[in-house]
């Protein structure tokens, strides 16, 4: 089921989500509506803040924006309860946007390398590296469940200069080509 996707302004997207556990009720529906939302909007991650859910899960899947041939390059998982452990390597800017901030994009300095401790749907604990942009799009992902967004990474000129669309976006007054929950 395609879920709304909540945007710029929902309280939700500001706060820092729960952990969950094994109990938490039809998880692998969730986690399946996660994935057909994000592809339904063109994304490649999605966080539970952005449908409304004040927990620590996120989905990624890179292998879509891989070139051809690199597929393998590129992963797609659920990250449940996860923990950033270590960034490292020189700041790398890259131009980012995001499913609850519609047709605002931005360059965003990450580290390249980032190490990060989840579970996976069956709750066994993971360590893992990653690198380019799946780092950047775990890290991104990550901040949502911080209750971080992209736009408060930007350099203070940028910020600025989206102020205008983000007052528009926390006013209803944008248009998204995917489902999408306003304030009101």
């Amino acid at each position: 089921m395609i879920l709304p996707i909540y945007t710029f302004g929902q309280p939700v997207l500001k706060k820092k989500g729960l952990a969950i556990d094994k109990n938490y009720e039809a998880l692998d529906e969730l986690i399946s509506n996660m994935y057909e939302t994000m592809y339904a909007a063109k994304g490649v991650g999605l966080a539970a803040p952005q449908i409304g859910l004040n927990i620590r899960l996120f989905i990624v899947d890179t292998i879509q924006i891989m070139e051809g041939g690199k597929e393998d390059a590129g992963i797609k998982k659920a990250f449940i309860n996860a923990q950033i452990l270590e960034e490292s390597g020189d700041l790398w800017a890259y131009e980012e946007g995001c499913l609850s901030i519609p047709n605002v994009r931005g360059e965003v300095e990450r580290q390249p390398m980032v190490k990060i401790r989840y579970e996976d749907e069956q709750f066994v604990e993971h360590i893992e590296s990653y690198e380019g942009i799946n780092a950047r799009v775990i890290q991104h992902e990550y901040d949502h469940i911080e209750g971080i967004l992209f736009t408060e990474k930007l350099k203070p000129l940028k910020k600025k200069l989206v102020q205008r669309k983000l007052n528009d976006i926390k006013a209803g007054k944008m248009v998204a080509d995917y489902k999408v929950k306003i304030m009101r």
